[in-house]
């Protein structure tokens, strides 16, 4: 299938989607300007690029712009089904329009993610013209990096870089990840631990006994940027330090391998991780909300 619908208003038009490049080739620049309001959709479309449109599901990706009369780019978003529309800022009416023109497509979004107050606006506008209902799930805050502090004094053992060795350890983790982040996982987890290793993509914190006690993911490096995501710490493990040494670590690669800026989100229902990362030198940047619909049985 492939689609490419517009809707028009005044001076501006949603252009939707299935073509990856095409998509880009509008996008792409626009994205750049601002890398890190818009690091998801970054970092979901290489991975497209790099694993195939499947990466995150059987479904088929649909992909957006939105412009003014001139073709100048003010927006944009992704959907990667099962998973929610990842949305960039936009104005309130940018997301009213994504809304309805999405409700036409097919009223059978999960779920949106986006800065606080477009994901709110889109939100409301999906429960309108659709009549799902809307709930607010996890709120996030995205932080940057600043200037590197790393934990001092660190925890005994050592940072190194997960392999071939590690995937169904991997696996597991990030299953684990997912499910006390109560998120279905992006991938298929085996998936992703191998898209991972092949760019060594994990750092693993491990003990002077040799068993691992955290990791720290990052993301492929694009804009000039990389995210620190997912980090976890088994629950029998928790309160050492292992999470904070695993995040510092994986940080100080993504630097020394020429990122000029290094983000990561936390939960804003977990105190703990908030404070650890600003203690990194972690800086907030914008809030950022997921919400979850459903939708209204039929009689």
């Amino acid at each position: 299938m492939r689609i490419e619908t517009m809707e028009t208003t005044e001076s501006a038009a949603w252009r939707l989607t299935t073509d990856l490049d095409g998509f880009l080739a509008r996008a792409e620049e626009f994205l750049h300007s601002e890398p890190a309001v818009h690091t998801v959709l970054l970092s979901v479309t290489e991975t497209l690029r790099q694993r195939g449109l499947r990466a995150y599901g059987d479904g088929e990706p649909l992909f957006g712009t939105y412009a003014d009369s001139d073709g100048t780019v003010r927006g944009a978003f992704l959907r990667t089904p099962p998973h929610r529309v990842a949305l960039g800022p936009v104005a309130p009416e940018a997301a009213e329009a994504l809304a309805r023109q999405l409700a036409e497509v097919g009223p059978d979004l999960p779920g949106v993610a986006a800065d606080r107050a477009t994901a709110e606006t889109f939100a409301r506008a999906w429960e309108k013209h659709t009549g799902a209902s809307v709930a607010l799930g996890m709120r996030q805050r995205l932080y940057r990096l600043d200037a590197l502090t790393p934990p001092d004094p660190a925890p005994p053992g050592r940072a190194r870089v997960a392999t071939a060795a590690d995937r169904d350890l991997l696996a597991r983790w990030y299953e684990e990840f997912g499910r006390a982040a109560h998120e279905r996982p992006a991938m298929d987890p085996h998936a992703w631990a191998d898209s991972r290793i092949v760019y060594g993509g994990v750092t693993l914190w491990e003990t002077p006994d040799g068993t691992s006690a955290a990791m720290a993911g990052a993301t492929h490096r694009i804009a000039d940027q990389v995210r620190v995501a997912p980090v976890y710490t088994p629950a029998d493990l928790r309160g050492r330090g292992y999470g904070g040494a695993a995040t510092a670590a994986v940080t100080r690669a993504a630097l020394d391998a020429g990122a000029a800026e290094v983000l990561l989100f936390t939960d804003l229902a977990n105190p703990t991780s908030n404070r650890l990362y600003q203690r990194l030198g972690y800086r907030p940047v914008v809030d950022f909300a997921q919400w979850d619909f459903t939708a209204t049985a039929t009689p």
